[in-house]
Protein backbone atom coordinates (compact mmCIF):
# COMPACT_ATOMS: atom_id res chain seq x y z
CA UNK A 1 0.00 0.00 0.00
CA UNK A 2 2.88 2.37 0.78
CA UNK A 3 6.64 2.45 1.14
CA UNK A 4 8.14 0.02 3.67
CA UNK A 5 9.87 2.80 5.61
CA UNK A 6 6.47 4.33 6.41
CA UNK A 7 5.14 1.11 7.97
CA UNK A 8 6.24 2.06 11.49
CA UNK A 9 4.33 5.33 11.29
CA UNK A 10 1.23 3.55 9.99
CA UNK A 11 1.30 1.07 12.91
CA UNK A 12 1.86 3.94 15.36
CA UNK A 13 -1.13 5.85 13.98
CA UNK A 14 -3.24 2.68 13.99
CA UNK A 15 -2.72 2.18 17.74
CA UNK A 16 -3.48 5.80 18.52
CA UNK A 17 -6.55 5.72 16.26
CA UNK A 18 -7.90 2.72 18.17
CA UNK A 19 -7.31 4.59 21.43
CA UNK A 20 -8.81 7.88 20.25
CA UNK A 21 -11.99 6.42 18.82
CA UNK A 22 -12.49 3.94 21.64
CA UNK A 23 -12.61 6.92 23.97
CA UNK A 24 -14.58 9.22 21.72
CA UNK A 25 -17.18 6.60 20.80
CA UNK A 26 -17.60 5.48 24.40
CA UNK A 27 -18.05 9.09 25.49
CA UNK A 28 -20.47 9.97 22.68
CA UNK A 29 -22.58 6.84 23.02
CA UNK A 30 -23.61 7.50 26.61
CA UNK A 31 -22.97 11.22 26.97
CA UNK A 32 -26.41 12.50 25.94
CA UNK A 33 -28.20 9.98 28.14
CA UNK A 34 -25.77 10.70 30.99
CA UNK A 35 -26.36 14.43 30.48
CA UNK A 36 -30.16 14.08 30.55
CA UNK A 37 -30.62 11.30 33.13
CA UNK A 38 -27.76 11.90 35.58
CA UNK A 39 -26.51 15.47 35.16
CA UNK A 40 -30.03 16.78 34.31
CA UNK A 41 -28.82 19.15 31.58
CA UNK A 42 -31.07 20.99 29.11
CA UNK A 43 -30.60 22.01 25.48
CA UNK A 44 -28.84 25.26 26.38
CA UNK A 45 -26.45 23.40 28.73
CA UNK A 46 -25.65 20.95 25.94
CA UNK A 47 -24.92 23.80 23.55
CA UNK A 48 -22.55 25.44 26.05
CA UNK A 49 -20.73 22.16 26.73
CA UNK A 50 -20.36 21.41 23.04
CA UNK A 51 -18.94 24.92 22.50
CA UNK A 52 -16.50 24.45 25.36
CA UNK A 53 -15.55 21.07 23.90
CA UNK A 54 -14.37 22.86 20.77
CA UNK A 55 -12.21 25.46 22.53
CA UNK A 56 -9.16 23.11 22.50
CA UNK A 57 -9.67 22.71 18.76
CA UNK A 58 -9.71 26.48 18.44
CA UNK A 59 -6.41 26.54 20.36
CA UNK A 60 -4.82 23.86 18.16
CA UNK A 61 -2.42 26.46 16.78
CA UNK A 62 -0.62 26.23 20.16
CA UNK A 63 0.62 22.83 18.97
CA UNK A 64 3.10 24.74 16.79
CA UNK A 65 4.79 26.18 19.87
CA UNK A 66 4.62 22.99 21.93
CA UNK A 67 6.55 21.32 19.10
CA UNK A 68 9.48 23.59 19.97
CA UNK A 69 9.98 21.40 23.04
CA UNK A 70 8.64 17.96 22.08
CA UNK A 71 8.43 15.89 18.90
CA UNK A 72 5.17 15.44 17.00
CA UNK A 73 4.85 11.71 17.61
CA UNK A 74 5.58 12.04 21.34
CA UNK A 75 3.01 14.81 21.71
CA UNK A 76 0.47 12.61 19.91
CA UNK A 77 0.97 9.89 22.54
CA UNK A 78 0.66 12.33 25.45
CA UNK A 79 -2.51 13.77 23.90
CA UNK A 80 -4.13 10.33 23.93
CA UNK A 81 -3.18 9.86 27.59
CA UNK A 82 -4.87 13.18 28.41
CA UNK A 83 -7.95 12.06 26.44
CA UNK A 84 -8.16 8.95 28.63
CA UNK A 85 -7.83 10.93 31.84
CA UNK A 86 -10.65 13.31 30.87
CA UNK A 87 -13.01 10.49 29.91
CA UNK A 88 -12.23 8.49 33.04
CA UNK A 89 -13.13 11.44 35.28
CA UNK A 90 -16.45 12.30 33.56
CA UNK A 91 -18.72 10.06 35.63
CA UNK A 92 -17.28 11.38 38.90
CA UNK A 93 -18.45 14.94 38.20
CA UNK A 94 -22.14 14.73 37.12
CA UNK A 95 -22.85 18.47 37.22
CA UNK A 96 -22.89 21.19 34.60
CA UNK A 97 -19.54 22.64 35.70
CA UNK A 98 -18.06 19.21 36.34
CA UNK A 99 -18.94 18.03 32.83
CA UNK A 100 -17.44 21.22 31.39
CA UNK A 101 -14.14 20.52 33.21
CA UNK A 102 -13.81 16.90 32.13
CA UNK A 103 -14.94 17.76 28.60
CA UNK A 104 -12.13 20.32 28.28
CA UNK A 105 -9.55 17.74 29.40
CA UNK A 106 -10.65 15.02 27.00
CA UNK A 107 -11.12 17.53 24.20
CA UNK A 108 -7.58 18.88 24.46
CA UNK A 109 -6.36 15.30 24.15
CA UNK A 110 -8.54 14.39 21.16
CA UNK A 111 -8.11 17.60 19.18
CA UNK A 112 -4.35 17.76 19.60
CA UNK A 113 -4.06 14.11 18.58
CA UNK A 114 -6.19 14.72 15.48
CA UNK A 115 -4.06 17.71 14.51
CA UNK A 116 -0.89 15.64 14.79
CA UNK A 117 -2.43 12.61 13.12
CA UNK A 118 -3.29 14.67 10.04
CA UNK A 119 0.13 16.30 9.99
CA UNK A 120 2.06 13.02 10.31
CA UNK A 121 -0.07 11.33 7.63
CA UNK A 122 0.46 14.12 5.11
CA UNK A 123 4.21 14.19 5.85
CA UNK A 124 4.92 10.44 5.74
CA UNK A 125 2.73 9.39 2.80
CA UNK A 126 2.61 10.54 -0.81
CA UNK A 127 -0.30 12.37 -2.46
CA UNK A 128 -1.64 9.05 -3.77
CA UNK A 129 -1.02 7.17 -0.50
CA UNK A 130 -2.44 9.76 1.90
CA UNK A 131 -6.13 9.46 0.84
CA UNK A 132 -5.90 5.68 1.17
CA UNK A 133 -4.23 5.91 4.58
CA UNK A 134 -6.83 8.41 5.78
CA UNK A 135 -9.56 6.08 4.53
CA UNK A 136 -8.06 3.00 6.19
CA UNK A 137 -7.60 4.80 9.50
CA UNK A 138 -11.24 5.96 9.33
CA UNK A 139 -12.23 2.36 8.64
CA UNK A 140 -10.22 1.26 11.68
CA UNK A 141 -11.93 3.99 13.70
CA UNK A 142 -15.29 2.62 12.56
CA UNK A 143 -14.59 -1.00 13.53
CA UNK A 144 -13.21 0.22 16.86
CA UNK A 145 -16.39 2.20 17.41
CA UNK A 146 -18.45 -0.90 16.58
CA UNK A 147 -16.62 -2.85 19.26
CA UNK A 148 -17.16 -0.12 21.84
CA UNK A 149 -20.82 0.25 20.83
CA UNK A 150 -21.42 -3.48 21.24
CA UNK A 151 -19.72 -3.49 24.64
CA UNK A 152 -21.81 -0.57 25.87
CA UNK A 153 -24.99 -2.12 24.46
CA UNK A 154 -24.48 -5.15 26.71
CA UNK A 155 -23.01 -3.52 29.83
CA UNK A 156 -25.17 -0.41 30.16
CA UNK A 157 -27.84 -2.33 32.06
CA UNK A 158 -25.28 -3.73 34.52
CA UNK A 159 -22.75 -0.93 35.01
CA UNK A 160 -23.24 2.69 36.01
CA UNK A 161 -22.29 5.53 33.69
CA UNK A 162 -19.47 6.35 36.11
CA UNK A 163 -17.97 2.87 35.77
CA UNK A 164 -18.24 2.84 31.98
CA UNK A 165 -16.50 6.21 31.70
CA UNK A 166 -13.76 5.03 34.08
CA UNK A 167 -13.02 1.77 32.25
CA UNK A 168 -13.00 3.57 28.88
CA UNK A 169 -10.58 6.18 30.20
CA UNK A 170 -8.18 3.58 31.59
CA UNK A 171 -8.14 1.66 28.30
CA UNK A 172 -7.44 4.79 26.23
CA UNK A 173 -4.68 6.06 28.51
CA UNK A 174 -3.02 2.63 28.55
CA UNK A 175 -2.69 2.58 24.76
CA UNK A 176 -1.25 6.07 24.90
CA UNK A 177 1.39 4.90 27.37
CA UNK A 178 2.34 2.00 25.08
CA UNK A 179 3.04 4.36 22.16
CA UNK A 180 5.22 6.62 24.29
CA UNK A 181 7.91 3.94 23.94
CA UNK A 182 7.64 3.75 20.12
CA UNK A 183 9.70 5.77 17.63
CA UNK A 184 8.07 5.64 14.16
CA UNK A 185 9.98 8.62 12.74
CA UNK A 186 12.34 8.90 9.78
CA UNK A 187 15.39 11.14 10.00
CA UNK A 188 15.27 12.49 6.45
CA UNK A 189 11.85 14.15 6.63
CA UNK A 190 11.59 17.86 5.62
CA UNK A 191 11.88 20.12 8.66
CA UNK A 192 8.58 21.64 9.71
CA UNK A 193 8.22 25.35 10.48
CA UNK A 194 7.74 26.05 14.19
CA UNK A 195 5.62 29.15 13.66
CA UNK A 196 2.20 30.03 12.30
CA UNK A 197 2.03 29.89 8.51
CA UNK A 198 -0.55 31.86 6.51
CA UNK A 199 -0.17 31.98 2.76
CA UNK A 200 -2.44 33.58 0.17
CA UNK A 201 -2.30 30.47 -2.01
CA UNK A 202 -3.93 28.43 0.79
CA UNK A 203 -7.03 30.66 0.90
CA UNK A 204 -9.45 28.03 -0.41
CA UNK A 205 -8.19 25.46 2.10
CA UNK A 206 -8.87 27.98 4.88
CA UNK A 207 -12.39 28.75 3.60
CA UNK A 208 -13.38 25.09 3.15
CA UNK A 209 -11.94 24.24 6.56
CA UNK A 210 -13.92 27.03 8.23
CA UNK A 211 -17.27 26.00 6.74
CA UNK A 212 -16.58 22.29 7.34
CA UNK A 213 -16.10 23.09 11.02
CA UNK A 214 -19.33 25.05 11.17
CA UNK A 215 -21.37 22.29 9.52
CA UNK A 216 -19.71 19.60 11.66
CA UNK A 217 -20.61 21.33 14.91
CA UNK A 218 -24.31 21.40 14.11
CA UNK A 219 -24.07 17.66 13.44
CA UNK A 220 -22.07 16.88 16.59
CA UNK A 221 -23.94 19.15 18.96
CA UNK A 222 -27.54 18.56 17.93
CA UNK A 223 -28.10 15.47 15.78
CA UNK A 224 -27.91 12.85 18.55
CA UNK A 225 -29.56 15.27 20.97
CA UNK A 226 -32.44 15.49 18.48
CA UNK A 227 -32.72 11.68 18.46
CA UNK A 228 -32.78 11.51 22.26
CA UNK A 229 -34.84 14.61 23.05
CA UNK A 230 -37.47 14.69 20.28
CA UNK A 231 -37.63 11.04 19.20
CA UNK A 232 -36.95 9.39 22.61
CA UNK A 233 -34.06 7.19 21.48
CA UNK A 234 -32.82 5.14 24.45
CA UNK A 235 -29.13 4.54 25.20
CA UNK A 236 -29.44 0.99 23.82
CA UNK A 237 -31.07 2.31 20.62
CA UNK A 238 -28.35 4.95 20.24
CA UNK A 239 -25.71 2.25 20.79
CA UNK A 240 -27.32 0.02 18.15
CA UNK A 241 -27.47 2.96 15.72
CA UNK A 242 -23.78 3.68 16.31
CA UNK A 243 -22.90 0.04 15.63
CA UNK A 244 -24.85 0.00 12.35
CA UNK A 245 -23.44 3.40 11.45
CA UNK A 246 -19.84 2.33 11.97
CA UNK A 247 -20.33 -1.04 10.30
CA UNK A 248 -21.31 0.81 7.13
CA UNK A 249 -18.36 3.17 7.53
CA UNK A 250 -15.95 0.27 8.03
CA UNK A 251 -16.61 -0.84 4.45
CA UNK A 252 -17.11 2.58 2.88
CA UNK A 253 -14.22 4.61 4.38
CA UNK A 254 -11.41 2.91 2.40
CA UNK A 255 -13.44 3.44 -0.76
CA UNK A 256 -13.64 7.17 -0.06
CA UNK A 257 -9.86 7.43 -0.18
CA UNK A 258 -9.80 5.52 -3.46
CA UNK A 259 -12.58 7.73 -4.82
CA UNK A 260 -10.49 10.84 -4.11
CA UNK A 261 -7.65 9.36 -6.18
CA UNK A 262 -10.01 8.35 -8.99
CA UNK A 263 -12.43 11.30 -9.21
CA UNK A 264 -10.58 14.14 -7.46
CA UNK A 265 -11.40 16.26 -4.46
CA UNK A 266 -13.89 18.55 -6.21
CA UNK A 267 -16.30 15.79 -7.23
CA UNK A 268 -16.09 13.98 -3.91
CA UNK A 269 -16.75 17.12 -1.88
CA UNK A 270 -19.52 18.23 -4.25
CA UNK A 271 -21.33 14.97 -3.55
CA UNK A 272 -20.89 15.51 0.18
CA UNK A 273 -22.22 19.04 0.38
CA UNK A 274 -24.99 18.51 -2.15
CA UNK A 275 -26.27 15.63 -0.04
CA UNK A 276 -25.92 17.54 3.24
CA UNK A 277 -28.23 20.30 2.04
CA UNK A 278 -31.01 17.70 1.91
CA UNK A 279 -29.98 15.84 5.08
CA UNK A 280 -30.13 18.92 7.29
CA UNK A 281 -33.55 19.88 5.92
CA UNK A 282 -34.82 16.39 6.77
CA UNK A 283 -33.48 16.80 10.32
CA UNK A 284 -35.44 20.03 10.56
CA UNK A 285 -38.79 18.99 9.13
CA UNK A 286 -39.18 15.21 9.36
CA UNK A 287 -41.47 13.68 11.98
CA UNK A 288 -40.28 10.15 11.22
CA UNK A 289 -38.08 8.50 13.83
CA UNK A 290 -36.75 6.02 11.28
CA UNK A 291 -36.08 8.59 8.54
CA UNK A 292 -34.12 10.84 10.91
CA UNK A 293 -32.07 7.83 12.03
CA UNK A 294 -31.24 7.10 8.39
CA UNK A 295 -30.21 10.71 7.89
CA UNK A 296 -27.87 10.40 10.88
CA UNK A 297 -26.16 7.42 9.26
CA UNK A 298 -25.81 9.24 5.94
CA UNK A 299 -24.55 12.35 7.74
CA UNK A 300 -21.84 10.30 9.44
CA UNK A 301 -20.80 8.72 6.13
CA UNK A 302 -20.43 12.09 4.43
CA UNK A 303 -18.45 13.43 7.38
CA UNK A 304 -15.62 11.11 6.28
CA UNK A 305 -15.48 12.86 2.89
CA UNK A 306 -13.74 15.77 4.65
CA UNK A 307 -10.42 13.95 4.17
CA UNK A 308 -10.53 15.41 0.64
CA UNK A 309 -10.00 18.90 2.07
CA UNK A 310 -6.72 17.74 3.63
CA UNK A 311 -5.53 15.90 0.53
CA UNK A 312 -6.36 19.01 -1.53
CA UNK A 313 -4.09 20.98 0.79
CA UNK A 314 -1.31 18.39 0.43
CA UNK A 315 -1.32 18.99 -3.35
CA UNK A 316 -0.80 22.75 -3.04
CA UNK A 317 1.37 22.88 0.12
CA UNK A 318 5.07 23.54 0.61
CA UNK A 319 6.65 20.49 2.39
CA UNK A 320 7.65 22.46 5.50
CA UNK A 321 4.19 24.03 5.88
CA UNK A 322 2.27 20.85 6.69
CA UNK A 323 2.57 20.67 10.51
CA UNK A 324 1.90 24.38 11.20
CA UNK A 325 -0.83 24.50 8.56
CA UNK A 326 -2.67 21.53 10.07
CA UNK A 327 -2.57 23.31 13.44
CA UNK A 328 -3.76 26.59 11.92
CA UNK A 329 -6.39 24.67 9.93
CA UNK A 330 -7.72 23.07 13.09
CA UNK A 331 -8.04 26.50 14.68
CA UNK A 332 -9.88 27.86 11.64
CA UNK A 333 -12.09 24.76 11.66
CA UNK A 334 -13.09 25.55 15.23
CA UNK A 335 -13.72 29.30 15.02
CA UNK A 336 -17.38 28.69 14.23
CA UNK A 337 -17.34 25.61 16.44
CA UNK A 338 -16.81 27.68 19.58
CA UNK A 339 -19.73 29.97 18.77
CA UNK A 340 -22.29 27.86 16.91
CA UNK A 341 -23.25 25.30 19.61
CA UNK A 342 -24.10 28.03 22.16
CA UNK A 343 -25.87 30.12 19.52
CA UNK A 344 -27.59 27.01 18.23
CA UNK A 345 -28.57 26.02 21.76
CA UNK A 346 -30.32 29.36 22.22
CA UNK A 347 -32.08 28.95 18.87
CA UNK A 348 -33.00 25.37 19.80
CA UNK A 349 -34.92 26.67 22.82
CA UNK A 350 -36.85 28.96 20.47
CA UNK A 351 -37.29 26.39 17.68
CA UNK A 352 -35.21 23.22 17.29
CA UNK A 353 -35.47 23.41 13.47
CA UNK A 354 -33.36 26.56 13.13
CA UNK A 355 -29.89 25.01 13.79
CA UNK A 356 -30.54 22.40 11.10
CA UNK A 357 -31.73 24.98 8.57
CA UNK A 358 -28.48 26.82 9.30
CA UNK A 359 -26.61 23.60 8.54
CA UNK A 360 -28.31 23.35 5.15
CA UNK A 361 -27.34 26.92 4.28
CA UNK A 362 -23.71 26.33 5.33
CA UNK A 363 -23.60 23.21 3.15
CA UNK A 364 -24.83 25.23 0.16
CA UNK A 365 -22.07 27.81 0.67
CA UNK A 366 -19.47 25.05 0.91
CA UNK A 367 -20.80 23.47 -2.30
CA UNK A 368 -20.19 26.74 -4.16
CA UNK A 369 -16.58 27.10 -2.95
CA UNK A 370 -15.76 23.45 -3.67
CA UNK A 371 -16.22 24.13 -7.38
CA UNK A 372 -12.97 26.17 -7.31
CA UNK A 373 -10.71 23.29 -6.19
CA UNK A 374 -9.43 22.12 -9.59
CA UNK A 375 -8.42 25.65 -10.56
CA UNK A 376 -6.34 26.03 -7.38
CA UNK A 377 -4.57 22.66 -7.83
CA UNK A 378 -3.32 23.47 -11.35
CA UNK A 379 -2.03 26.96 -10.50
Amino acid sequence: MFKTESTKMYIFLMILTIAAFSGLQGWRTIFNNFAVETAHLNGFNIGVIQSVREVPGFLALLVIYILLFISEHRLASLSIILLGVGIGMTGFLPTFHGVIFTTILMSFGFHYYETLNQSLTLQYFTTSEAPVVFGKLRSLAAITSIGIGIVIFFVVNFLTYKTIFLFAGIFVASLGVITVFMDPTKKDMPAQHKKMIFRKKYWLFYVLTFFAGARRQIFVAFSVFLLVKKFDYSVTTVSALFVLNNLINFFISPQIGKAVNRFGERKVLSLEYGSLIVIFLVYAFSESKILVGIMYILDHIFFNFALAIRTFFQKIAEPGDIAPSMAVGFTINHIAAVILPVFGGILWVYNYKIPFIMGSILSLVSFVFVQMIDREVVK
